[in-house]
């Protein structure tokens, strides 16, 4: 398809209109268009009252004295207000107390959600005046109860002790590619999402990093993927409630049922809308960080770098969109990627190799040396100061078409690939597509 009219991606909460070059010969990549559910509501009392594996929900809460659900962070556009509610109102009916039941934010590692943005994050403020809502701290090792180490490779397991202590345990959260454990959702909601640090510290090292398996919508083989199997089998009875939705953010599945099976029947659902087989590499990727809330930092922009990768030509230019409305990510963040300028890719990584514990967020820094081996990276974006830009590593632009055509002239490939919805899209390079 050619075209000189605007593209828009994702950027922020609207869009960043792309003009591309009249030379240019564009594929914009998006997931095939899902199917909105007609009655949300509906659908999620349907998955409540018939899951996957399990007794329907309101079965489920009779006889529990005491209730904890786990939901995503603000990183993730979950419809909480869809769900919490209805779930609460039937654990109350069913008799557990509502000073009974907990609201856990699964931040792993991020900082916690507060004020207005937790009241953004629930959606509802019944359940904030109904319930207690709590964040995860990773770091406070009272809060975690120790169940050992995973058989396979030794992860220790310690799990924030509401969840674990609580009579009825539900994760929600929502299926989307991941790029280090495959999907979202599901097992990954309780670790690392209410982990303590050195679990999550353990699992993110290079030793699983740097695993060929460890990839976005991968889950056979998978060692980020086997070492949450287990610590949930560890931990014991646990539901899940996983969504999908659309490029609008809209309902469009829901699942609810035994946290493993209702997972993987969110996960075979989206999977084939989100693959997309591409026929070619092309020299020039244009993506976006997937606008708000994934583009709130650079932490987060690193995903969208990442997941093009298969259909990026060697040496070829990924540009990337991303507002960094809230700037550059956490200060561990920051000195990873200050040590990264200063040692240079290769000594960087050897200093990650040598470690057995990864020091915390310098995971999202090795996943960026991924794009780095593979290509140019450039980055647009209106959030980031003059030293955020230099700790990047990456080429910062002030103008996403000029360097569209500096990419075309510097490859000689007119090819240039859009994806609009960044890393919610995973293309793969299959000939003959």
């Amino acid at each position: 398809m050619r075209t000189s009219s605007p593209i828009e991606i994702a950027f922020g909460k609207s869009q960043l209109a792309v003009a591309l070059p009249s030379e240019a010969e564009v594929r914009i990549i998006r997931k095939p268009a899902l199917p909105k559910l007609a009655d949300g509501p509906a659908a999620i009392a349907a998955a409540l009252a018939a899951p996957i594996g399990a007794r329907p929900l309101a079965e489920l809460a009779a006889g529990r004295r005491s209730a904890c659900i786990l939901i995503c962070d603000i990183t993730r556009p979950v419809p909480n207000r869809l769900f919490l509610r209805p779930m609460i109102e039937t654990m109350i009916a069913a008799g557990i107390p509502a000073a009974k039941i907990s609201v856990l934010v699964a931040t792993g590692l991020h900082r916690p959600n507060e004020g207005t943005e937790l009241e953004e994050l629930v959606g509802d403020p019944w359940v904030l005046k109904t319930v207690t809502v709590v964040n995860h701290f990773a770091r406070n090792d009272a809060d975690h109860v120790d169940f050992g180490a995973t058989a396979t490779r030794g992860t220790p397991v310690r799990i924030n002790r509401r969840f674990v202590e609580a009579d009825l345990r539900i994760a929600t959260g929502l299926v989307e590619p991941h790029f280090m454990a495959g999907w979202s959702g599901g097992r990954k909601v309780v670790a690392p999402g209410v982990a303590h640090h050195t679990t999550i510290r353990t699992f993110h090292s290079a030793r699983f990093m740097e695993d060929p398996l460890a990839v976005q919508c991968n889950l056979v083989g998978n060692p980020l993927h086997e070492e949450q199997l287990q610590i949930v089998k560890m931990v014991g009875e646990i539901y899940g409630l996983n969504t999908v939705i659309d490029e609008a953010r809209d309902l469009v599945h829901v699942t609810f049922g035994e946290i493993i099976a209702a997972h993987l029947s969110a996960v075979d659902f989206i999977d084939k809308a989100t693959r997309i087989p591409i026929d070619r590499r092309f020299g020039t990727i244009v993506t976006s960080a997937a606008g708000y809330p994934l583009d709130k930092t650079y932490y987060q922009t690193v995903k969208g770098m990442v997941t093009p990768l298969d259909i990026l030509a060697p040496g070829g230019t990924l540009i990337i969109a991303s507002q960094c409305s809230e700037g550059f990510g956490s200060p561990e963040f920051r000195e990873s990627q200050a040590r990264l300028v200063e040692l240079g890719p290769d000594r960087f990584l050897a200093t990650l190799k040598a470690k057995t514990l990864a020091e915390i967020d310098e995971w999202q820094t090795e996943m960026q040396l991924k794009p780095m081996r593979k290509g140019h990276i450039q980055l647009y974006t209106t959030g980031l100061s003059a030293e955020d830009r230099r700790i990047t590593g990456v080429e910062t632009i002030d103008s996403v078409e000029a360097a569209i055509r500096a990419s075309i002239a510097r490859t000689g490939d007119r090819g240039v690939a859009v994806i609009p919805e960044g890393p919610y899209v995973v293309p793969v390079h299959a000939a003959g597509a």
